[in-house]
């Protein structure tokens, strides 16, 4: 039996993940398996809430998103790694959330109206996605979660996460503990045109595209825009490869000398884009190549999923058995 303290975090399968997942979330991840019970979930149930009219490349998102998760040192012998739908129990306690969370909160959630508007080529006018922080809150009180690695921009989902947690022992008695936060360090990753790298906007590197591939997107990349010739001077903190170089670029000397270069016109934009490149070679080549191997393996996927979703049901059961008792429900 594992008595280290439990921690639940989730991806939801839209896609191969990028660097910024990577930067953002995984490699953080794979630091807190070797502390903390981890249960990661691959949230397909989330995905459904806006591409419920069109599912059908989610089974293959799903083994994608694990072959970037196990290529990046995901450990399934450390982690539970499994699929949401897989653990019935994250329906079962989203009903029972559902019950006693006022309409009110869900609708002045930030994200809600941030996705609504960003998001106007889908019809989310739906009750399941004006109610996916209940199954987000969900998702973690149901391993009664210590806390959860997040960063900075999710802290409100968290809070509501604990607003309903405190609702529902403030009926049934003290059932889920308030989950804490372990801030993930912010690593600012844009993507080729500036922006935050997202799927959505189209400028991202991602985990699984061979290094020509991403050498073709760095060289393109924007830069300071006050660069247009050779011999204009320019401000590293307004150019997006500079914040790439920060995650990637462990060398402290070539730093300090591509920041001074790119101050004083010393250094170009494609020798600089260069010099980024050799430090993403080193750490994507061993990662590319483990999940080449594990593509290769579909059953060891399957029985590395079944694996996951059988420890966390094992522990969903206890807290729904709880959940029952609470709620006086015949069970």
């Amino acid at each position: 039996m594992d008595n280290r303290k439990r921690i639940f975090s989730a991806m939801r399968p839209t896609g191969r993940l990028h660097y910024g997942h990577m930067a953002g979330a995984l490699i953080n991840w794979v630091k807190l398996q070797d502390e903390y019970n981890c249960f990661w979930g691959i949230a397909d149930w989330h995905a459904m809430m806006s591409d419920y009219a069109d599912p059908g490349r989610l089974k293959d998102n799903c083994y994608e998103i694990l072959l970037d998760w196990l290529a990046v040192g995901v450990d399934p012998e450390k982690a539970s790694v499994f699929v949401q739908s897989h653990v019935k129990q994250h329906a079962e306690i989203h009903l029972a959330l559902s019950m006693i969370t006022p309409l009110g909160w869900l609708q002045r959630c930030p994200t809600y109206k941030e996705q609504i508007l960003n998001l106007q080529n889908k019809d989310l006018s739906t009750y399941a996605f004006l109610g996916y922080p209940v199954l987000m809150a969900g998702d973690i009180l149901l391993y009664k979660s210590f806390a959860v690695p997040v960063g900075e921009d999710q802290s409100a989902h968290l809070e509501l996460t604990r607003e309903i947690a405190r609702r529902f022992n403030g009926f049934y008695g003290e059932i889920f503990p308030e989950p804490g936060t372990l801030l993930t360090p912010a690593a600012k990753m844009p993507g080729t045109d500036g922006r935050k790298m997202s799927k959505s906007y189209g400028n991202s590197l991602q985990i699984a595209e061979d290094m020509d591939t991403i050498w073709g997107k760095v060289r393109t990349m924007m830069t300071d825009p006050a660069r247009e010739r050779r011999t204009d001077k320019g401000t590293p903190e307004k150019c997006p490869v500079w914040d790439v170089h920060k995650f990637f670029n462990k060398d402290a000397q070539e730093l300090s000398e591509i920041y001074e270069g790119c101050m004083t016109a010393g250094i170009g934009c494609v020798d600089c884009k260069k010099k980024l490149m050799v430090h993403l070679s080193e750490m994507m080549d061993p990662i590319q190549k483990r999940r080449t191997e594990f593509a290769k393996q579909r059953d060891d996927l399957k029985q590395i999923l079944e694996a996951g979703a059988a420890r966390a049901r094992a522990v969903a059961e206890e807290t729904m058995a709880d959940v029952y008792r609470a709620m006086n429900l015949l069970h």
